[in-house]
């Protein structure tokens, strides 16, 4: 789901805390080779771009074992011979062909190099096919300790998939796992499963052949897709489909759940899933999909953004399993899975960050987006009081944004605090239609590609007319929450910043006594105005959208 942090209650801490620590690239301290090979685009990778991913895939339920095969076409963009593959222990690659001819590799830890016969030549496209089998780690507590899930469902029968996000999907395939390279030519998953049973992948349903007791399942996305994103759903599903009239046309909606669900899925997504696409499109612009369509899965855990093929185990509750992660009331008038998970296709899957250290990019953007959502259902005052209420959630442990090169994430506070640092910024833009169509714009300009976040904090300076710099320093790259103190002296105001980076200059709302409203520019320097109250005892009060603490001093 890309989820974690503090709680408000212990199954938020669960999901936040615990969650986040039992990843297997977890918050390590110090880092090894085999960190830096996942987690930097290295001399094994950077001569190369993956155009395609077409996999197959057996899976054998008894024992919850794998076989299979990948061809991967790619682009030559420079010198290289010696290719880095990513499959993780105890994964085994069996054989490696580049175009029809056999390719010897080697395997260090999770790595495989593969040499190729000869130099490529640049700007050739070449076809890499790699046979691989074995047992594939099995997920702990998916999806944030995730792996392969071989669960039954109600009745005893089997119920199969894969939650991947941040251990990598080399945990089962192999491939360039590294997210500033996707398939820009998209992917096919091909599933062969017993004939009792159903297989879901991302995309559309392209061909179904059943023989000897065995069906395959064939599916495609044709837009870039993560890796991690690539999954299947084995199961005894059962389908029905919709459609949404949205900003580019006709936008397919298809549901994917257990038979003896259906009854109770058909409510809660038939109430749900439109108005959150509607939503969306209002404030991010199209749904970035719309060749691969939307597609709804059940799934033997919480959920996931899986693109085209969302995964959803929220068991048909509002609010987050029953609970309102804002404390406010608003998180139980709609299904959190379905509003998060599906925010993701704006932000982690149209738009991308190179590096796991920015995944505040996918989760602060997708947090807000429940703002955003209740906003827009709701109306603004209930979306700034779920704002505000996520803010239990923090704990400022360490910065948002991780360490760069070895696939090491930040805080947990990406998602609570990374919303509410863009709450904060729109309330300094103050236009909420300028605000509006800075995070169109980021869906447009950055269409299905790969980001760093420096880049999404310079369009919205550049956007916005803001130089937002500093701000972004505080919020993102420290645990430092900005102090605005101030004192009255009669009927003057003094002001300032304390506990801020050097350059800090949030402009700041403020209210008087008299009800008169204006806005402060408080540097960390010492400053005054007079307050012209009718009042006897001037006071004022602090916008609450602002992230801040406000401290008066006598």
């Amino acid at each position: 789901m890309k989820c974690s942090s503090i709680l408000l209650s212990t199954l938020l801490f669960l999901w936040f805390d615990s969650g986040i620590q039992a990843q297997p690239l977890g918050q390590k301290k110090q880092f090894t080779r085999q960190d830096t090979l996942r987690g930097s685009n290295g001399p094994g990778r950077n001569w190369w771009d993956v155009l395609r991913y077409d996999i197959t895939v057996k899976p054998d339920y008894a024992s919850k074992t794998i076989e299979g095969a990948v061809t991967l076409r790619f682009k030559v963009t420079g010198a290289g011979k010696q290719m880095q593959i990513d499959l993780q222990e105890p994964m085994k690659l069996k054989s490696v062909s580049c175009d029809a001819v056999p390719a010897p590799f080697k395997r260090e830890g999770n790595t495989w190099w593969i040499s190729l016969p000869k130099m490529p030549k640049k700007n050739t496209v070449k076809q890499l096919v790699m046979q691989f089998a074995g047992h594939p780690r099995e997920a702990v507590r998916p999806p944030w300790d995730g792996g392969w899930i071989w669960t039954k469902d109600q009745l005893g029968r089997p119920w199969i998939s894969v939650a991947c996000q941040g251990l990598g999907a080399s945990v089962w395939y192999p491939c360039k796992d590294y997210q500033g390279d996707e398939p820009d030519r998209g992917a096919s998953l091909s599933i062969t499963v017993p004939d009792t049973l159903v297989a879901v992948g991302n995309g559309r349903l392209i061909k179904k052949e059943t023989e000897n007791q065995l069906t395959e399942y064939k599916w495609e996305v044709r837009d870039p897709i993560n890796n991690y994103n690539i999954i299947p759903y084995i199961g005894k599903y059962v389908n029905w489909t919709d459609t949404l009239m949205g900003e580019k046309g006709r936008l397919d909606l298809s549901y994917w759940v257990l038979d003896y669900d259906r009854d109770k899925a058909e409510k809660q997504f038939g109430r749900d899933v439109k108005p959150m696409l509607r939503a969306f499109e209002y404030w991010f612009g199209p749904y970035p999909f719309y060749e691969d369509g939307y597609k709804l899965v059940e799934a033997p855990h919480l959920g996931m953004e899986h693109q085209s093929a969302v995964a959803y185990g929220n068991k048909f509750m509002n609010g987050y399993l029953g609970k309102d992660l804002s404390g406010t009331g608003w998180g139980l008038k709609w299904d959190f899975i379905i509003v998060h998970e599906s925010g993701h296709e704006w932000f982690g899957n149209n738009i991308t960050t190179k590096d796991i250290a920015d995944m505040w990019v996918h989760e602060g953007f997708t947090n807000y987006s429940e703002t955003l959502f209740t906003d827009y259902v709701f109306g603004k005052e209930a979306g700034d009081a779920y704002c505000q209420g996520s803010r239990g959630n923090i704990q400022n442990d360490k910065s948002i944004i991780g360490t760069y090169g070895v696939n090491q994430e930040g805080s947990g506070d990406m998602y609570s605090k990374g919303g509410n640092l863009l709450h904060t910024i729109r309330q300094v833009i103050n236009d909420d239609e300028k605000f509006r169509q800075i995070l169109r714009g980021l869906n447009r300009n950055f269409y299905h590609q790969t980001v760093t976040s420096q880049q999404v904090e310079n369009y919205i300076s550049q956007k916005s007319g803001i130089d937002f710099s500093k701000v972004f320093d505080q919020y993102l790259r420290t645990t430092m929450i900005p102090d605005f103190e101030y004192k009255i002296s009669g009927r003057q105001l003094s002001y300032r910043w304390a506990n801020v980076v050097n350059g800090f200059d949030l402009p700041l709302k403020i209210s008087l006594g008299d009800g008169k409203k204006m806005v402060l520019k408080p540097t960390r320097q010492w400053q005054s105005i007079s307050i012209n109250s009718a009042l006897d005892n001037p006071s004022i009060s602090v916008d609450k959208n602002y992230y801040i603490h406000t401290k008066k001093l006598e």
